[in-house]
This record gives C-alpha cells, sequence and structure tokens, in this order.
C-alpha cells in the first residue's frame, strides 16, 4: 500500500468508527457487530504504527468512544475510567503476558470473565450511596444515580465503609430479563434490542426511572477507582474487601496465576463456562494482580498497560434460508420471519430468527435459497447476520400487501420500517392483544395461555379482550 493510499484508508477508517462509537455509546443502536468493529479498529491501529505521519491526534484509536449525553446532567471524573486493549488469539496474549514478564518481577495476573454491559461509577460517602455516572468518553460522563438507585444488587448503604469510596462496575441485563424485553417488544410490534448490552445501556439511561425499574437490571463491581482510610495492595484483595461490603463483584476462578499456559487455560475453561452465566460474557480480562507493579508500568492515553481483553470469537454458522414466515403482532405490525435449516448455536438447535421489516431484508438482499449466516444475540435471540451466497435464480424479496390473517390491504407506517394490518378485528391481532391482557405484566390471569385462548377464539367464545370477562364456566 503506497502512502496516498494509506493516508486514505486511514481517514476512511477514522470516519466510519467514529460514527459506529456515536451508534453504540451514544444512540444505543449499533449497526455493525462487534467483531467488525474490532476488525476496522484494528486495521485502523496498525496502519497507524506503518504510517505515524498520517495518524490524527484525536484518532479512535485515543480515546474511549462514548460521549456524555444532554439528556442527563454532566459528571466529571476524578479518575479516568478507562477502555482496554483487545486481544483476539492465544498468541496476542501470551505477547502481553510477556511483556509484563519483561517489565516487572515476577507479576501475578488475576483473570476474569469481561461482562458485555455499561460500564459505570458508584459513589459512597460514609458509606451511603450519593452519585451513580457512566463512564461517558472516560473523563466526563452522565449523572444517572436515580437510575441506578432502582437495581436491587447495588448497595444504597455500606457497613463499617469508608469516609469515601468510588467503584466501577458493569450494569447489565440478565439473559431472562433479555429474552423477556425482546417478546414484549415483538408483541407490541417495536423493533427488539438487538443484544443484552445495548439494552441494558438504552434501560439505564432512560429519562423515567420507573421504564428502568421495570427492565431487571444488575451490576457486577470489578474495580476501586478512589478509596479514603483504606490501604490496600492487590486487585484480588480489593474484590474480596468489597465482596465484604456488600457488593456483587467479579471474584476471578482462580488463585492469581503466574504463566501463560495457565492464563490459556483459565481463558479457555471461562469459555466453556460462559454458555451456563446468567450474564452475556465476550471475553476474558487479565490483569496484574499488584497495585504497584500496575503504577510500574502505567498506562496510554485510552488504555492501562497492564490489562488486556482476550475476545471470544463470535459464534457463527452458515445455513439455508428455506421460508419467510409472517407474523402479525398485537398492533398490526406485520414481521418477517426466517425459517432456515437447523443449526447448533450456543448449546440448543436454532431454526428461525425475525427479519423485522422490508428495510432490514432489503439492506442484506436477503432471498429465499440464500446462504445465510446467522447467530444468536446474547447467547439467546437468534439473528441474521449477512447473505453468504444468493441461491440460483434467487429473486429479491417483498413482503406482501395484504395481511396474511386477514387479507385486508396493508399499510406503510410513515414514521417507522414497518407495515401494518389496519383491520382492527384482525383475528391475529385480537389473540396478541388477549396474550398481553392475561399476561403477567397485564392482568396476570392464571390458566389463559396462549393454546387456551386459541381454543377460546377458534370455538367462536371470544372476539374481542371484553368477551373473557362474559364467558360461562361450562
Amino acid at each position: 500500500m503506497d502512502e496516498a493510499t494509506a493516508k486514505q484508508r486511514m481517514a476512511e477508517l477514522q470516519q466510519q468508527l467514529e460514527r459506529y462509537n456515536e451508534e453504540y455509546y451514544v444512540q444505543d443502536a449499533p449497526s455493525v457487530t462487534d467483531y467488525e468493529y474490532d476488525m476496522l479498529l484494528r486495521e485502523l491501529e496498525t496502519l497507524e504504527q506503518q504510517y505515524p505521519q498520517f495518524a490524527a491526534a484525536d484518532s479512535p484509536t485515543k480515546h474511549v468512544g462514548g460521549a456524555a449525553s444532554r439528556t442527563f446532567e454532566k459528571v466529571p471524573h476524578t479518575v479516568q475510567m478507562m477502555s482496554l486493549q483487545d486481544v483476539f488469539s492465544y498468541e496476542e496474549m501470551n505477547a502481553f503476558v510477556q511483556k509484563c514478564q519483561e517489565e516487572l518481577e515476577n507479576p501475578e495476573f488475576s483473570v476474569e470473565p469481561k461482562i458485555d454491559g455499561l460500564s459505570v461509577s458508584l459513589e459512597y460517602t460514609n458509606g451511603v450511596f450519593t452519585r451513580g455516572s457512566t463512564r461517558g468518553d472516560g473523563f466526563v460522563g452522565e449523572d444517572v444515580t436515580a437510575n441506578l438507585m432502582t437495581i436491587a444488587n447495588i448497595p444504597k448503604k455500606l457497613e463499617h465503609a469508608p469516609a469515601f469510596l468510588e467503584v466501577r462496575g458493569e450494569v447489565y441485563m440478565p439473559r431472562k430479563s433479555f429474552a423477556a424485553l425482546v417478546e414484549q417488544q415483538e408483541l407490541n410490534g417495536e423493533t427488539p434490542a438487538k443484544n443484552p448490552r445495548n439494552a441494558a445501556a438504552g434501560s439505564l439511561r432512560q429519562k423515567n426511572a420507573v421504564v428502568t425499574a421495570q427492565r431487571s437490571l444488575d451490576i457486577w463491581i470489578f474495580n476501586i477507582q478512589q478509596i479514603d482510610g483504606e490501604i490496600l495492595s492487590e486487585h484480588i484483595e480489593s474484590l474480596e474487601y468489597l465482596r465484604k461490603l456488600g457488593f456483587p463483584t467479579v471474584i476471578p476462578h482462580s488463585k492469581p496465576l503466574r504463566t501463560a499456559e495457565e492464563i490459556r487455560a483459565e481463558i479457555a475453561a471461562i469459555g466453556e463456562a460462559k454458555l451456563h452465566y446468567a450474564y452475556d460474557t465476550d471475553g476474558v480480562v487479565v490483569k496484574v494482580n499488584s497495585f504497584a507493579q500496575r503504577e510500574e508500568m502505567g498506562a496510554t492515553s485510552k488504555v492501562p498497560k497492564w490489562a488486556a481483553a482476550f475476545k471470544f470469537p463470535p459464534e457463527e454458522k452458515e445455513t439455508t434460508l428455506r421460508e419467510i414466515q409472517l407474523s402479525v403482532g398485537r398492533t398490526g405490525v406485520i414481521t418477517p420471519v426466517a425459517i432456515f435449516d437447523p443449526v447448533q448455536l450456543a448449546g440448543t438447535e436454532v431454526a428461525r430468527a425475525t427479519l423485522h421489516n422490508q428495510d432490514f431484508i432489503t439492506e442484506r438482499d436477503i432471498r429465499l435459497g440464500d446462504t445465510i449466516v446467522v447467530r444468536k444475540a446474547g447467547e439467546i435471540i437468534p439473528e441474521v447476520l449477512r447473505v453468504k451466497c444468493h441461491a440460483e435464480g434467487a429473486l429479491p424479496y417483498q413482503l406482501p400487501n395484504a395481511c396474511p390473517v386477514c387479507h385486508t390491504q396493508a399499510v406503510r407506517d410513515p414514521e417507522e420500517a414497518a407495515i401494518r394490518c389496519p383491520n382492527p378485528d384482525c383475528p391475529a391481532q385480537l389473540m396478541k392483544r388477549m396474550i398481553h391482557f392475561v399476561s403477567k405484566d397485564a392482568m396476570n390471569i392464571d390458566g389463559l395461555g396462549p393454546q387456551n385462548l386459541a381454543a377460546l377464539q377458534e370455538n367462536g367464545l371470544v372476539h374481542s379482550v371484553a368477551d373473557l370477562y362474559s364467558l360461562k364456566k361450562k
């Protein structure tokens, strides 16, 4: 690659990555996968090493991707909330360990799961939780204290606490909560959250804390940012101290490790165990355990030199798209669903995934018979990532112009990508409305699940939600 080409490519990558940072950290609506982003960032890092004369001072490789929004008050971070350097192979992890061993005397390492959520700071004065904020750009975050107060696992008062304590943690949405949220969003005809991380971030940054409380968020604490009146010398020691204070902490799976071989074995063990976690994890964090040795190694403007995040490769499978079924939600939204040859993903068999709307299908040029690439978002929700190749003679797919159930002419929502059945008496809409009405989030009627509701509807006993209250015992 000549210098002119390299300069142009670096400018393109910087513009792309800043746009993706905005989507991911500010809008909570990424348009590319984490892996695709990581590969673009790695490409830019490599080019900047080869052509340092073209590296921009504000390059995405030199700063954290987030920013404080205007929705919440800004909070300056006394201690910078840094990012982590990512590695994508055992060879790269070995190089990180070797570098630490060259610069430090007999370093020990902690190894812990990397929770895929939203990083926050919690501040306690005389044991009382006084303020919580997001990471933002690492220097300035957003005050989300009211929303953090709704998370049950965050202690609001600490016993035997120091005069001042600031801890860092990761707010996440448990997989069960994510699955329930997506189910509810699909029932409401809303665009479902893409993954637990974005669902957690969007939930924590709600203007109304009541909405946050309904999302069943949780937290793991993994670091002390500041502390008055207590001297701690090691990371694992500090986690144990936090646990005794009442925090839910990320506890490393083993005692401190010394060799690259031991670390590799621990990463593999976490990789095997992660399917059984209640939360989503996208990798493993390896850190120098001694605080004094961390000071010795120092940091760049963006990442500490004493820590690295091993990123698990995404589990993706190829399969063949056999059919696109149409589902009608309770608000009339017609949602296309991909039916494909079953594949094993994250420990279960998967054979269907939502295609959301016509725009989604058109952007990916999805056609019947295509070889498609699928994965599970958050190890739970199946999704179609892209088309590997078209089937011979396959034509672009277009959603029909009529409701597949009542055959009423469908209409395009002017403010969304969705098309809707406008018939309020559509049997499919009635069924979804009844399912929602009797659910735990609404009237919570026991014994009236989808199967019984379908039987009542098929036998002409209910034509509206109100009919449920006129049913006779027989």
